[in-house]
């Protein structure tokens, strides 16, 4: 489903943390010459997040056999919405951004935190298996809160309770109708499933694409972001990652796992070259923040790790 010139490109819908649309034509450079010639027909992503990649690949390339995995069942429920029923979706947002727009700050506070409060207390009684018309209204707030909450954040503390602070947006767009219908032509055909990586190996075979884009590994003791779920996801976990990516090496899969280079803190860290050992690893540019302070933000290394030379 190659767009043509005149269509909208779908972006992705949501703000997330290690977004890749910086890092799209670094990505784009190295993808494997199976998946640009149209031997490969299958695209499996076991870490969605934002979904940059996947609506890029999606779009340039004309995929057809899509399977998308998160650990975060609030994040498929918004992927299955804007997918399913796209409509209703944006006709909710619209009216929550009538409501909200013309608040004064104070206001736009309270009605903030009334929806902070609702979205969490909703939580155990969420069916996240299967579609129920409350899906709607769930995945509007989430997208409310995304658009204006501090920094565009999705955190959750350890009970699973989003716990993003009201940001202060003087003109938040919190409908982007035009993207949300994108999206969601975008998604259509898709396979959308909650789920650890591994859930993805039976859609694995030698003619398919993997990208992993995992809760990247901290750069500092300080600089520390993987609470998007509940679960943490630690040293341990990366190295089962590594495992399996192993795995599905063995499958005849082409892979792509992106991760923090560890080397922009510590020269002496082999963390991935370990854990990834026989594997190619490059390293790219990308414009993160690893400091707090604006003023020592500037470019860092970011891994790719592939499977394959070309």
């Amino acid at each position: 489903m190659a767009i043509g010139q005149t269509e909208l490109a779908a972006k992705p819908f949501l703000k997330w943390a290690g977004g890749k649309r910086q890092l799209l034509p670094q990505i784009e450079t190295y993808l494997p010459a199976a998946l640009r010639e149209g031997r490969i027909s299958r695209y499996v992503e076991p870490f969605v997040g934002g979904g940059a990649v996947f609506f890029y690949l999606r779009q340039r390339y004309g995929l057809t056999d899509c399977y998308l995995f998160d650990r975060n069942p609030e994040l498929m429920l918004v992927y299955r919405v804007v997918r399913d029923d796209a409509a209703a979706l944006i006709a909710r947002l619209q009216a929550i951004e009538a409501e909200y727009l013309p608040l004064a700050e104070d206001g736009r506070k309270t009605f903030y935190y009334q929806i902070r409060q609702q979205f969490n207390e909703q939580h155990t009684a969420t069916d996240f298996a299967e579609w129920q018309p409350e899906w709607v209204e769930r995945a509007a707030q989430l997208v409310f809160m995304n658009r204006t909450g501090y920094n565009g954040l999705f955190r959750v503390n350890s009970k699973g309770a989003f716990n993003v602070p009201f940001g202060r947006y003087k003109n938040p767009v919190i409908c982007r109708t035009a993207n949300l219908r994108a999206a969601s032509h975008a998604l259509q055909g898709v396979h959308i499933q909650q789920g650890e990586f591994a859930a993805c190996e039976p859609f694995v075979d030698e003619r398919t694409f993997v990208y992993f884009d995992p809760p990247y590994r901290p750069l500092s003791a300080t600089a520390h972001f993987t609470a998007y779920a509940k679960e943490p996801f630690g040293d341990a976990e990366q190295l089962a990652l590594a495992r399996f990516y192993g795995r599905l090496h063995q499958k005849g899969a082409c892979l792509m796992l992106s991760n923090a280079d560890p080397r922009n803190i510590n020269p002496n860290d082999t963390f991935f070259e370990e854990a990834y050992r026989g594997f190619r690893i490059e390293r790219t540019q990308a414009s993160r923040a690893i400091n707090s302070q604006p003023g020592k933000r500037g470019p860092i290394s970011e891994l790719l790790i592939m499977n394959y030379d070309a």
